[in-house]
C-alpha cells in the first residue's frame, strides 16, 4: 500500500482535536448557524494539514527517487483491485469527516458537500499528481476514478436522503502471507494493517432502519457485504522472481454479515457521537458467511 494511506490516517485523525479538544457539550454540538471563528478554524486546519502531508510526503519519499514527465499507468489489475476500495474507502471518509467538520462550523448544506465532502478526492488526487511525476510510480487513473466514486458515495446519499444510509467500513486480520514478504505487506501489526490486502476486508453497510422505518428492527442493526482476497504476495500473479517457493493461488472473497450503525445510537451527549462517528469507520466483528471465487462457502462465528 502506498505511503499516503499513513498521511490520510494522521489527516483523519488530524481533525479529532478540533472536536474532542474540550468535554463541554455546548462546543462539540454543531452550530445552527455560522460561526465564523469556528469556520475559520477549520480552514485553516484542513489547509495546513493538508499541505503538510503533501510537502512532507515530497520531502521524505519522493524526493529519493528520480523524477519523470508525467505519465498515467494502468494498475488496474493489481490486488485483485483491494487498492482501489482503499481509495473509496479514504476519500468518503475524508470527504465525511470535511463535511462534519464545516457542519459543526454552522455552513451550509450546500457549503458541507462543496468544500467538505471533496477534501477526500482533492487531496488523494494531489498525491497521485505526486505519483505522476515519480519515475518509479505514476499516476493511475484507476485511482482517480476510485477517489471520485468514495467522494459520489457520500454526496449522492445525501442529495437522495440526507443522511448516510450506506457507509464504507474496514475489518483486518493478520495472515501467514506477511511473514513471506514483510517489506512489501509489513514487518509490525501496524505496517500490516495498511499493506496487507490479504488481511483486509472492505464493507458496505447499510442500515436497516433506514430503509424500513417502519419496521420493529432497532434503529442501529445493519446489514453488510464485504470484498476481500487472499493469497497473495505482489500485486500481479506470477511471483517466481520474489519467492520461488510460494504458489500463487490468489482469490476473491465476498461476505454477508451483521454490523452495527454507532452513530444510530440514541444519546444526547454530543462527545458520544463524536466518539461513535470516528469509530463508525471499523466493521463490527459479528457472524459472517464467506464465498470464495473458487466455489467455496465458509462459515466465520466472529469474523474480523
Amino acid at each position: 500500500m502506498k505511503l499516503y494511506y499513513y498521511i490520510y490516517l494522521s489527516l483523519f485523525f488530524f481533525s479529532i482535536p478540533i472536536f474532542a479538544q474540550n468535554s463541554i457539550d455546548d462546543f462539540l454540538k454543531p452550530a445552527d448557524s455560522l460561526i465564523i471563528p469556528r469556520r475559520n478554524t477549520v480552514v485553516i486546519t484542513e489547509a495546513v494539514a493538508i499541505s503538510g502531508a503533501l510537502i512532507g510526503l515530497n520531502e521524505l519519499w519522493y524526493k529519493d527517487y528520480p523524477k519523470s514527465k508525467f505519465h498515467f499507468i494502468n494498475d488496474n489489475k493489481e490486488w485483485l483491485q483491494m487498492d482501489k476500495l482503499g481509495h473509496i474507502y479514504s476519500a468518503y471518509h475524508i470527504g465525511n469527516t470535511g463535511a462534519n467538520l464545516l457542519q459543526w462550523s454552522g455552513a451550509t448544506k450546500k457549503q458541507q458537500l462543496l468544500y467538505g465532502s471533496t477534501l477526500g478526492f482533492v487531496f488523494l488526487t494531489a498525491v497521485e499528481v505526486l505519483d505522476g511525476y515519480s519515475q518509479k510510480w505514476g499516476a493511475s487513473s484507476g485511482d482517480i476514478i476510485a477517489n471520485a466514486a468514495g467522494t459520489t458515495l457520500y454526496v449522492s446519499q445525501e442529495l437522495l436522503w440526507k443522511e448516510q444510509r450506506i457507509v464504507p467500513k474496514f475489518s483486518f486480520h493478520t495472515t501467514s502471507y506477511a511473514s513471506i514478504r514483510p517489506e512489501a505487506l509489513g514487518k509490525s501489526f501496524n505496517e500490516q494493517i495498511l499493506k496487507d490486502y490479504n488481511g483486509q476486508t472492505y464493507w458496505l453497510s447499510a442500515n436497516v432502519h433506514s430503509f424500513f422505518p417502519t419496521s420493529k428492527i432497532p434503529k442501529w442493526v445493519n446489514v453488510a457485504v464485504g470484498y476481500g482476497a487472499e493469497g497473495m504476495i505482489s500485486g500481479n500473479k506470477g511471483i517466481s522472481d520474489i519467492n520461488s517457493s510460494f504458489e500463487d493461488k490468489r482469490y476473491r472473497q465476498f461476505y454477508l454479515s451483521l454490523d452495527v450503525d454507532l452513530t444510530k445510537i440514541n444519546t444526547k451527549s454530543h462527545f458520544l457521537k463524536t466518539v461513535f462517528s470516528i469509530f463508525n469507520i471499523i466493521k463490527i466483528p459479528a457472524p459472517s458467511v464467506e464465498l470464495t471465487s473458487n466455489g467455496v462457502v465458509n462459515f466465520h462465528c466472529l469474523y474480523f
